[in-house]
């Protein structure tokens, strides 16, 4: 079995508060997790109005099948984040 691990460090310079930043995330969240079937988390900088870490995570028996997965849920939240991506990093255990 491999698990993998997308860590996706975000910038929102539209948000004003807290509130505007996890009205973002809840968008993204459910994005991840239905269209991917991925496990979503923001891992750091709860607190901080424009910037998040998240983490994404699925597993396959198969490594290919887990970096395809990962790489098109970068590739969508590239595409439909109202923000940038600072970071992008995939990991496999």
């Amino acid at each position: 079995m491999v698990i993998g691990l997308l860590l996706l460090d975000l910038h929102f310079p539209h948000a004003r508060s807290l509130k505007d930043k996890r009205k973002e995330l809840a968008g993204l969240r459910d994005r991840l997790r239905h269209g991917f079937n991925a496990a979503v988390a923001e891992l750091d900088y709860q607190d901080v109005w424009q910037r998040t870490s998240l983490g994404v995570v699925t597993l396959n028996s198969r490594k290919n099948v887990v970096e395809q997965i990962l790489d098109l849920a970068r590739r969508d939240v590239q595409n439909h984040l109202n923000g940038e991506i600072l970071r992008a990093e995939i990991s496999f255990f």
